[in-house]
């Protein structure tokens, strides 16, 4: 399954009822250009930031949580990162839930505590942060701080996965394919692989390129096959490679020519693919 995500969010910002669009830009450039400046290592800009988060401001809580946790303009400190992420999260930003979710899960800056992470990331998930909403499904998937439990943690993969998510869309691919959480629905896999393949999403197009090859869940199409064993090979996946060059063993001249220009046009249709 696909590894979950860390979420670097810069300045968000919650005006109020009618602030002035323009005034929110101004800040959020006034937040933004002291971010990169304590990020440096600018002292001013770092003690101003400080001065922000111990406000209560949550953007600089964030910021410095961040920080710390990269060692980005400041000594490398988890314990001080998990400790600003908590006073951001507790405000309700899902940047800080999520990323805290994370280092409660890998005991990075604080115990290890699964079902730490789990609550963290719940609170994400229920605001509709899509990387919260993944992490959490594949903790369901896994057992991992909650209890196993395949649909629910397909309920949480496709909430994420309308929201565009790839990493969703293929583990959504997945439980279909498998029947693990939902009936197992070869067809309802090709469509949550396609929507991940054509972000990009290198596991996912090799997927569906079995699927057509096999006829499985569609009908058997060597030529588009070839083109997502094509796509899948040109980034160096060997049993990609493997498969193409046996499929076209099968092919006519006139099929590989055009499977080879459909492989030359392809380009990725929205948001880009997350980690794979």
């Amino acid at each position: 399954m696909a590894k979950r995500l860390i979420l670097r969010l810069l300045g968000l910002l919650r005006p109020n009822g009618a602030q002035a669009q323009q005034s929110a830009a101004q800040t959020q450039q006034s937040h933004l250009e002291l971010y990169f400046a304590a990020s440096k290592g600018n002292k001013t800009a770092l003690n101003q930031l400080r001065v922000r988060a111990e406000q209560g401001n949550v953007d600089a809580q964030f910021d410095l949580g961040f920080m710390y946790q990269n060692g980005d303009g400041v000594p490398k400190d988890s314990a001080q990162a998990a400790q600003w992420y908590r006073k951001a999260a507790e405000q309700d930003l899902s940047a800080a839930q999520i990323n805290l979710g994370l280092m409660y899960e890998n005991g990075e800056g604080v115990p290890k505590d699964s079902a730490q992470a789990a609550q963290w990331y719940r609170k994400a998930a229920e605001q509709g942060d899509s990387t919260a909403q993944f992490n959490l499904g594949l903790m369901y998937y896994t057992g991992e701080g909650v209890r196993k439990d395949s649909a629910q943690a397909v309920r949480w993969y496709r909430k994420a996965a309308q929201q565009g998510l790839a990493d969703a869309q293929y583990n959504l691919g997945v439980t279909y394919y498998t029947g693990k959480g939902v009936p197992k629905d070869s067809a309802q896999a090709v469509q949550w692989y396609r929507r991940a393949a054509e972000q990009g999403y290198a596991k996912a197009q090799y997927n569906l390129g079995l699927l057509y090859r096999n006829g499985d869940g569609v009908p058997k199409e060597l030529v588009t096959a070839y083109m997502w064993f094509s796509l899948v090979a040109g980034q160096g996946i060997e049993p990609a490679k493997t498969n193409r060059d046996s499929i076209e063993k099968l092919m006519t001249a006139n099929e590989i020519a055009e499977a080879q220009r459909l492989s030359r046009e392809w380009k990725p249709k929205g948001p880009p693919a997350l980690l794979h």
